[in-house]
């Protein structure tokens, strides 16, 4: 049996996969603008817990509009698969960009932690946590700037408690099963400044047990960094929450303020051109191969539904996205796929109403990917464009909300 395909595009290849399902490559034929598919295995779909946790990760990128956040362009749920339509990113996973090249130099990576906490700080601001902040989460583009992907794990913050997250960049809270909250985030932020930085992760225990007797007690191993930015990995590797910067907008303030003094007012330019330098000479990792995306599009609006599997336009409206890539504008219309457009592309079922079953929501913008790898090792995979690869597995035990799911893929465009 042929692998169900959102109606309205032609895929061309895959960019990843892992164990929560695959990203592919893919052309909106209405427009011809270049997108990320991720769909979601046959095998979590069938779970209704993490069928809904795909559904929240749609719901709450359509809500973030930040260009250091991948966006979402639409969500369409048939009786032969779900899958997210996302901004097709033309860059590379600091995680292959670290592994291939080693240490960033202190300008570039400021200039990654700046991106990454920005695309945090529009996160924070809406109330929600990513807890799975690491390299392979975050994508540097051609140009050297980066973004953000991977909210399959995301919660409200205050709630959700429970062990979640990637074990080398967890919080000491977050092992402790503590409610989810901005600081972690900052912390995981911090972690992986301190890799761009050494080439190394602050700790290095060889099995869980190792690693959370390390993040929760063991020094800061801030002496290998830089001695300008040390004072940035003290603060957001500090052991105690409510000693780190509340927020990433916080940390964001005192980031600039101590580039500004240590590297003089021209370190965020140098910092991006330095990444894209190191980009450059990963072009075969790039979905394009090192080409310029054709297209995008103009405009869209989402909406997404409370309901079950019948509801497809119902709930709350998402906002508008307007992005504001290079090349040619083409035309958006906001594809709501209805059952006629199902049949063609294979996706008929019957509801318990007798009724085809097909949801189909759309805006502009991307997503992440979920991850979610109970009892999983510390790993690695490699990733890519648009999306998230899962090279270090994620742990998930949730305790209520939203299932967490981890895989390991990679691709330009966010990943399952």
């Amino acid at each position: 049996m042929n692998a169900w395909s959102v109606p309205g595009y032609t895929e061309s290849r895959e960019l990843g996969s892992g164990g929560s399902g695959r990203v592919v490559l893919a052309v909106h034929d209405a427009t011809g603008v270049p997108v990320a598919v991720k769909y979601l295995s046959e095998r979590l779909r069938a779970d209704s817990g993490f069928l809904q946790g795909f559904r929240a990760e749609a719901r709450l990128l359509s809500d973030l509009d930040s260009p250091y956040v991948v966006g979402l362009y639409e969500y369409v749920e048939a009786p032969r698969g779900a899958a997210i339509v996302m901004e097709l990113v033309d860059g590379i996973a600091l995680r292959a960009l670290l592994r291939q090249e080693g240490p960033t130099g202190p300008e570039a990576a400021l200039v990654v932690l700046k991106g990454s906490l920005l695309g945090l700080a529009a996160a924070h601001r809406a109330g929600v946590v990513h807890r799975d902040y690491k390299p392979e989460n975050v994508l540097v583009a051609l140009d050297g700037s980066s973004k953000l992907v991977d909210f399959g794990i995301a919660t409200d913050r205050g709630s959700t408690p429970g062990v979640a997250g990637t074990p080398a960049y967890m919080a000491p809270e977050q092992w402790n099963g503590e409610p989810a909250s901005p600081a972690a985030d900052v912390y995981a932020a911090t972690a992986t400044f301190y890799e761009c930085l050494t080439g190394r992760k602050p700790f290095s225990g060889e099995n869980f047990a190792e690693l959370a007797l390390q993040h929760v007690g063991a020094p800061v191993p801030e002496e290998q960094a830089p001695e300008p930015v040390r004072p940035l990995i003290r603060r957001g590797l500090a052991k105690e929450p409510q000693e780190r910067p509340r927020n990433a907008d916080a940390f964001v303030a005192e980031l600039e303020e101590i580039a500004g003094v240590a590297y003089g007012p021209d370190w965020e330019e140098r910092g991006q051109r330095r990444l894209a330098a190191l980009a450059a000479l990963l072009p075969l990792l790039f979905p394009s191969g090192g080409a310029q995306a054709a297209g995008t599009v103009a405009r869209a609006t989402t909406t997404l539904g409370d309901g079950g599997p019948d509801d497809a336009r119902g709930g709350r409206h998402a906002r508008s996205w307007n992005p504001g890539l290079r090349g040619a504008l083409a035309t958006a219309v906001a594809l709501i796929i209805a059952a006629v457009a199902a049949v063609a592309a294979g996706a008929v079922g019957d509801s318990p109403g007798g009724r085809t079953t097909v949801r189909a929501v759309t805006t502009a913008g991307p997503v992440a990917a979920p991850e979610a790898t109970p009892g999983a090792t510390p790993g690695t995979t490699s990733a890519g464009p648009s999306g998230s690869a899962s090279p270090s597995p994620a742990v998930s035990a949730p305790t209520g909300g939203s299932p967490s799911a981890s895989g390991g893929a990679t691709a330009g465009t966010s990943t399952p």
